[in-house]
């Protein structure tokens, strides 16, 4: 039975109300003039003049709530992170103003960016995936879609994380690890671009032939999960796994997902098929987060059988040497602001031509309100820039300084006066509990974790609560997290907890419904957004530095496959609860028609 909501009046009235001012019509129309015959005679409108303080009320409502909607994200995880520093590990922040002025920079440059995308790139990919399937054949459709999917992925913001961790790794402990971050960084990126512009593709045709999801994962998951056993079993792979499958966190960001998503949502409407599906729009961040995983194994193979490791370890000595002589000796394209700006400027203009490029000339459609969708091009390059400076300062500072002090809670560092602070065993249980309260905060503050659960609540006619969902999810990226510090901790591989992970999560698939296995492995991807993914990421390569791990990536990995554990979960304890309502519904239903037969007999 449908539980009724009920609403005073009066409480509508009062969240509907916004706060006005009464302004008297006579005093924005002026009076009608009248020539000699009686005729209004018309006369121009003046000007409305805007002083600065008007102009502030006016964009005071629109900015600060963007800026809230970042800020949320970031000051809580800043403030978590300078207290624990400081009250746990009693050691102050160091660089303290430039780290603040670095978050300053990603709050800013992240609200730019997004309302960039909203007005600047979001219309291309919704005119785009509305138009092709009138304009092109299926195949022509495919292509694109696929050249989408590389092109959004050089312009995540996140992406920049796995290139600045490249500059960590020691090329001795694992120089294949070393040459895929840092001599084939850009073929990287391209192979995890391939991957999602492959998952555009197949997401794209499953929304127009209504396939399920999944046949999908087993088909993708399997020979993934195969190959990342293959590269455990060689010694040198087996350091680039947990790159791999953080590679997969990575992509579904702030750009992939919103504009595939709506080149595969246009391409279904177009058609006729999927646009009133409760299903449509789920399953595109599954594929987006398995086939570059896949992409970068084969590219570890690749390079395991064509360069030796000798060869890797002299080239790096030489990217050290030109690296030091370009520190003593900087271009100024080379030193900060101008690199970030570069950066930026190169992942979104070359995305933005490409689509411009299809819009006009291959559709040979005309963009509606080109001023506004100029001015939004123009917030995501300035945003992108200004979050790489961000990032660099910010971010990525704080997350490498307080990952690296971590390990003096419980064994000598010299970053930490006096460690161990504490015995082992307190030692290793503040270092969990710090890695588990960081991710259950981080992934609350994540904005598309609530708009999931809105859509997921929706979806299911309230049966499974937003509630539920951002608590199930939160709960398994804080749980993930606490296992990737564990595992730099007491230094066993990623492939422990990946094996049986996914293993489980693959049986709780063919014991769900398809909602809940399209709700379930889409919950991991809304948790590595722009924030979230520096953040940790640094984190964790200054935490495995400092313990003198080979390694510090696999964290992310982790943080992506226990939501979807905790999730699915949750859904067959749902569907077990609608079920037993059912029948007990069914049972009260069946009783007075049973007494009234009693009666008649």
């Amino acid at each position: 039975m449908l539980r009724r909501n009920t609403l005073r009046y009066g409480d509508f009235i009062q969240a509907m109300s916004i706060d006005s001012q009464r302004v008297p019509f006579g005093e924005l129309m002026p009076e009608p003039l009248f020539d000699r015959h009686g005729n209004e005679h018309p006369q121009p409108v003046p000007k409305v003049k805007l002083g600065g303080g008007d102009i502030v009320k006016i964009l005071q409502p629109y900015l600060s709530t963007r800026f809230f909607d970042q800020a949320r994200a970031v000051v809580p995880l800043a403030l978590y992170l300078g207290l624990f520093q400081y009250l746990a590990l009693q050691t102050p922040v160091m660089d303290a103003t430039i780290i603040a002025g670095g978050l300053l920079a990603v709050m800013v440059g992240l609200m730019m960016f997004m309302e960039g995308l909203k007005l600047g790139l979001m219309p291309f990919g919704e005119i785009i995936g509305n138009t092709l399937p009138r304009k092109l054949p299926l195949a022509g459709v495919l292509l694109i879609a696929f050249m989408l999917g590389v092109g959004v992925t050089f312009a995540e913001p996140a992406i920049g994380a796995l290139q600045v961790a490249g500059s960590i790794v020691d090329p001795e402990k694992a120089p294949y690890l070393f040459t895929l971050l840092n001599d084939r960084s850009g073929t990287t990126v391209l192979l995890v671009g391939l991957g999602v512009g492959l998952a555009a593709v197949l997401g794209t045709v499953r929304f127009l032939r209504g396939w399920s999801l999944k046949p999908l994962i087993f088909f993708s998951v399997a020979p993934t999960l195969a190959l990342s056993v293959v590269a455990f079993m060689d010694p040198e792979l087996s350091k680039i796994v947990g790159l791999a499958w953080d590679c997969g966190a990575v992509t579904t960001g702030p750009v992939t997902v919103p504009l595939v998503l709506a080149l595969g949502i246009g391409v279904a409407a177009a058609a006729g098929k999927g646009a009133d599906s409760s299903l449509s729009g789920f399953g595109i961040v599954t594929l987006a987060s398995v086939f570059p995983i896949l992409g970068v194994l084969l590219l570890s193979f690749y390079t395991a059988y064509t360069v030796p490791t000798d060869v890797i370890i002299a080239k790096a000595a030489e990217i050290k040497a030109s690296a030091a002589l370009v520190s003593s000796q900087p271009q100024w394209h080379e030193v900060t602001p101008w690199t970030e700006v570069i950066l930026g400027v190169r992942a979104i203009v070359p995305l933005v031509i490409f689509l411009a490029f299809v819009l006009l000339v291959v559709l040979r459609e005309r963009m509606k309100n080109a001023s506004i969708t100029y001015y939004g091009i123009f917030l995501a390059v300035a945003g992108m820039c200004i979050f790489n400076v961000g990032l660099t300062y910010g971010l990525a500072k704080l997350g490498d300084q307080s990952g690296g002090l971590i390990a003096g809670a419980f064994t000598a560092i010299t970053a930490v006066e006096a460690s161990p602070l504490y015995s082992v065993t307190v030692g290793v249980g503040i270092a969990a509990l710090f890695a588990w309260v960081l991710g259950l905060g981080a992934t609350l503050a994540e904005p598309a974790l609530n708009a999931l659960g809105m859509t997921v609540q929706n979806l299911t006619n309230g049966a499974f609560k937003k509630s539920m969902l951002m608590g199930a999810v939160s709960f398994g990226v804080a749980t993930g997290i606490m296992l990737g510090v564990l595992k730099l901790i007491f230094d066993f591989h990623i492939m422990y907890i990946l094996v049986p992970g996914y293993t489980l999560g693959l049986i709780l698939t063919l014991l769900s419904t398809e909602e809940f296995v399209n709700v379930g492995w889409d919950s991991a991807g809304v948790t590595t957004g722009p924030v979230t993914v520096p953040l940790v990421l640094a984190m964790g390569l200054g935490f495995g530095n400092a313990l003198g791990s080979t390694e510090g990536f696999g964290i992310l990995a982790a943080a992506s496959i226990c939501p979807i554990v905790a999730v699915l979960t949750l859904g067959i304890y749902v569907q077990f609860k609608v079920k037993r309502e059912e029948r007990k519904t069914a049972k009260e239903l069946a009783q007075p028609s049973n007494l009234k037969g009693e009666l008649g007999s």
